[in-house]
């Protein structure tokens, strides 16, 4: 590994995500201080990154744990009942960042266009009326008047329904796909699964997050992070059972059943509004990105070789 550069980046949150930038920046020997609500995290202390807790919406415990700090990032995830949240988390991350003169990179997802018709590309208007894409849409404009107001420099890196190590509960391609191949059950997906939908592998996601924070010109943007090309779920279900060695069923849930069960499950409530996703295509253009910072994405298959391997080395219980 390469000798630690001795410049502080700070994460905000140790979700999948938070971890994979966390890989990244240790893989480039960076000093990392992974920030979350309780300071208790999922992985291998020898990698010799700090861990701190408190409230990231706290401004004042933003300030402190950002001090000294050459790139912030802000990889806070909530469940769905809680994203009301996130707009009060994005300012007292502001603060701590403006606070210590950092860069603030936000990872960001593509709920703020709605359904669209088209492969999504950073040009496209923030026209959605979803809840939770209206939120993303405010957090986003937030950040961004933050750098236009000279208060912070703001990179936002957008990713679409990421799978990798740590996804597990809180993603499509996660448990409910890999963990019940595994263990020979059916995988379970739900809305039309020969419908094209973009992935993006968390290792990519994390890797071009950080290679935001280190370009200056990159501030100021939004930029979709690099994502394979979109294939049918069902085609990524049956590879998966390929590589796994064995025949890949396939579950689906559609649409009219999830509504149903959100009248008693809080969480497939606010699902429901989020369906269009996998009911229509949905299909991501990081072009721009790619040819930009020469960073492609990982080959789906690669990827998924990658993923099924973490998921048999932590060996996590299919759901029932």
């Amino acid at each position: 590994m390469p000798q630690d550069t001795r410049d502080l980046h700070v994460v905000f949150g140790t979700g999948p995500l938070g971890l994979a930038v966390m890989r990244a920046l240790r893989a480039d020997g960076r000093r990392v201080r992974m920030i979350n609500r309780s300071s208790k995290v999922r992985f291998d202390k020898d990698l010799a990154t700090e861990v701190g807790g408190g409230d990231a919406a706290d401004p004042r415990l933003a300030r402190e744990v950002c001090e000294g700090a050459t790139v912030v990032y802000h990889c806070v995830g909530l469940p769905y009942p809680r994203w009301r949240e996130f707009p009060a988390i994005a300012r007292g991350i502001v603060e701590g960042a403006a606070a210590a003169g950092a860069t603030l990179v936000y990872g960001d997802n593509l709920y703020m266009y709605g359904a669209v018709d088209r492969p999504m590309t950073e040009s496209l208007p923030e026209t959605a009326t979803t809840v939770k894409g209206r939120i993303r849409a405010e957090v986003a404009a937030f950040l961004l008047e933050a750098h236009r107001a000279g208060k912070v420099p703001v990179a936002i890196g957008r990713g679409s329904d990421f799978f990798g190590p740590h996804a597990t509960d809180a993603t499509m391609l996660g448990s409910r796909v890999f963990g019940r191949i595994l263990a020979g059950k059916a995988a379970q997906v739900v809305g039309d699964p020969d419908r094209l939908h973009s992935y993006t592998y968390l290792d990519d996601f994390g890797q071009a997050l950080v290679r935001l924070g280190q370009r200056p010109d990159a501030a100021g943007q939004t930029w979709h992070v690099p994502t394979a090309s979109a294939i049918s779920t069902r085609a990524i279900v049956a590879m998966i059972g390929e590589i796994a060695g064995q025949p890949a069923r396939l579950s689906a849930a559609p649409g009219w059943m999830i509504g149903l069960g959100g009248l008693f499950n809080p969480l497939l409530r606010e699902m429901r509004e989020m369906l269009y996703e996998f009911d229509h295509d949905f299909v991501v253009d990081s072009s721009r990105f790619e040819s930009t910072f020469g960073m492609q994405a990982t080959p789906l298959r690669e990827a998924l070789v990658r993923t099924l391997a973490w998921f048999r080395e932590v060996s996590s219980p299919a759901p029932t």
